[in-house]
């Protein structure tokens, strides 16, 4: 399912509409992570997000971070994805066409391709199967180039 083109979002009105329907409000800290977390290039993990946040704030807490990311997820700002090392990985889907992933499971680096030949196969196979796609990721593991 490629993405041709999309209108650009504002993730900061997003995240705050998704925050007041759950009953929450936006604090200094959540926007603080959620900036850091929609600016970075690349796929973190918690520890490494909890990193560069502290560095802005050193008062910010893993509950916080914890709470704030699952907020970005539910919301579609940032997707999640673990590439066989056991732990998540965060990246931003903000303004970002839809990707996959070649993941080395030899030094576990991430290289994003996107081939459009690819996405309409998929399509083609929903509607061969009558499946209604709301959406998909495609991983592939093996060595990179430097590892083989």
């Amino acid at each position: 399912m490629g993405q041709e083109h999309q209108d650009p979002v504002d993730p900061m009105e997003v995240l705050t509409a998704h925050i007041v329907r759950k009953g929450l409000r936006m604090t200094r800290q959540r926007r603080l992570i959620a900036e850091v977390l929609l600016n970075e290039v690349g796929h973190l993990n918690i520890d490494e997000l909890f990193g560069l946040v502290r560095k802005k704030d050193p008062h910010v807490g893993y509950a916080t971070l914890y709470r704030t990311v699952k907020l970005l997820v539910e919301c579609g700002l940032v997707t999640s994805a673990q590439f066989g090392d056991g732990s998540a990985r965060f990246e931003s889907a903000v303004n970002r066409p839809h990707h996959d992933h070649l993941i080395c499971t030899e030094c576990a680096c991430i290289i994003e391709f996107e081939n459009e030949e690819i996405e309409a196969l998929q399509v083609q196979e929903c509607e061969k199967h009558n499946f209604l796609m709301r959406h998909h990721k495609m991983e592939i593991y093996g060595l990179c180039i430097n590892c083989q």
